[in-house]
Formats: C-alpha cells, sequence, structure tokens
C-alpha cells in the first residue's frame, strides 16, 4: 500500500439496538388514529461489503441520495467508526471536516477555540501561537473571535472549522459538504485553499450533492446506492450516470 494511502477490504457498518420506548410522547404517538407500532429493535446495513483504495495525490468526490453511507464511509477512514466487518488501513495524518461542534468549548471564545482545537489536531502551542493570525484572519470573523462561540452561525462555525483544521498541512482531509456553507466570498477563499491543498499531492475525500464542485475538486467519483458502491470512475462519467438514472444533480 503506498504512502498516504486509504484502504478498505470488503468493509461493513451495521447499525442495531433497541429503541428508545415507554415515555410520555410514545404513549401519545402509538394512540394516534392509524399509528402501526415500531418493532423494539432496529437493524441497518448503512455500509456493505466495500473494497476501495485511494492513494497519495487522488481527489475522490462521493455522490448518492441521502442515507447512501457518504457520511458514514467518511466516518469509517476517519477511523471514528469501527467497521463490523472487514478491514480499514489508513497511512498518514487524517484531518476530518465534520462534526463542527466536537472539540469547541460553546461557552469560550472564538480564539480560544482556535487554541483548542488546534490541540486536538495535533498542534504544539508554540505552533498555535505562531499561527493564531493566520487562522484569525482567514475566518473574516473580526470582533466574533472574542465571543463565546454558541453565538455563531452554522456558517461562522463551518469558517473557524475550515480555517483550523487547513492549516495544520494534513495528509488526507475528509469533507463532508463543508464547501456549501458560509457567503459567497468565504466559498471562494475556501476553494483557493482547498487546490493549494490539492496541488501539494495530499488526499482528499468530498462529499457533496453539488455537481460543480464535484468537477472542480474531484478527478475520481464513487456513487453509493444503499451502503454499496454502485459506480467508481472518472467524475464526469460517474455524474453522467447518476443523472441518467433521474437522480436529480445542482
Amino acid at each position: 500500500m503506498s504512502e498516504f494511502a486509504i484502504r478498505l477490504d470488503d468493509v461493513g457498518i451495521r447499525f442495531q439496538g433497541e429503541r428508545n420506548s415507554g415515555g410520555l410522547k410514545d404513549w401519545l404517538i402509538g394512540r394516534l388514529p392509524g399509528r402501526r407500532s415500531a418493532p423494539s429493535t432496529y437493524c441497518v446495513d448503512a455500509l456493505r461489503h466495500l473494497n476501495l483504495e485511494i492513494r497519495s495525490g487522488e481527489r475522490v468526490g462521493l455522490i448518492g441520495l441521502n442515507g447512501a453511507g457518504k457520511s458514514t464511509l467518511l466516518k469509517v477512514m476517519a477511523k471514528i467508526y469501527p467497521p463490523t466487518s472487514g478491514t480499514v488501513a489508513v497511512r498518514g495524518h487524517i484531518c476530518p471536516m465534520f462534526e463542527f461542534a466536537t472539540g469547541f468549548e460553546m461557552n469560550q471564545s472564538g480564539w480560544d477555540n482556535i487554541r483548542i482545537r488546534g490541540l486536538l489536531l495535533g498542534m504544539s502551542p508554540s505552533e498555535i501561537e505562531e499561527k493564531l493570525p493566520e487562522i484569525a484572519e482567514f475566518t473574516e470573523l473580526g470582533e466574533f473571535l472574542d465571543y463565546p462561540v454558541r453565538t455563531y452561525s452554522a456558517g461562522m462555525f463551518v469558517r473557524l472549522a475550515f480555517a483550523v483544521s487547513t492549516s495544520i498541512n494534513p495528509e488526507i482531509l475528509l469533507i463532508d459538504e463543508v464547501m456549501g456553507a458560509g457567503d459567497i466570498k468565504f466559498a471562494d477563499k475556501a476553494k483557493r485553499r482547498m487546490y493549494e491543498f490539492m496541488e501539494q499531492g495530499k488526499i482528499l475525500v468530498f462529499a457533496s450533492h453539488a455537481q460543480t464542485l464535484l468537477e472542480s475538486f474531484c478527478k475520481r467519483t464513487i456513487w453509493l446506492d444503499a451502503g454499496g458502491i454502485r459506480m467508481d470512475g472518472e467524475t464526469a462519467e460517474v455524474l453522467g450516470c447518476y443523472s441518467r438514472a433521474n437522480v436529480p444533480i445542482t
């Protein structure tokens, strides 16, 4: 396996357990006319028998309907979800760009959260302080960095998380729709930074519903369907087949 590679061999993810029940809300819902009782347990195969390899320098898009397994696959690559079956091998420093609330202290300022998130990403205190002005400038949050992050909008969260995460020069960047948040000006800045990242020959895996973004960033795209790989190939070809299957793409 080459440097910075991601490899999945026959990977499956199954979520199963017991449903919460017995509360007042469940009792009230159960009394609605025509309401069927939900089973007491659940079992969902989010990923099924996935085999793929991503090598250094590749930019790979993930498409599929909601629930197809895109976010689950990213979390498997990030080692957040251990596989129920099969094996996952990853080489390289991974930076996941999702779960934006993770690592944020909601009552602390933006400045403090830059420091906290930097530490969680493996930066040293001195490295964080050195990069602090650059990170702050990139966010364009200005005086809002003095405010508690609980006052931030979703777009402001994205700005802060993106600025810190991409400042560490990761070897593997996993993104889940982050480019769709924020205003046009910031999206353009983020896009330029992504191009700078990709020019360094690192790995990008990008889950999105946006055709233009996938065409801009990814030479290869994987179409996920019901937890399995329906198609894996050159982005234009995959998007064409996806569109012809009457699946709307923006």
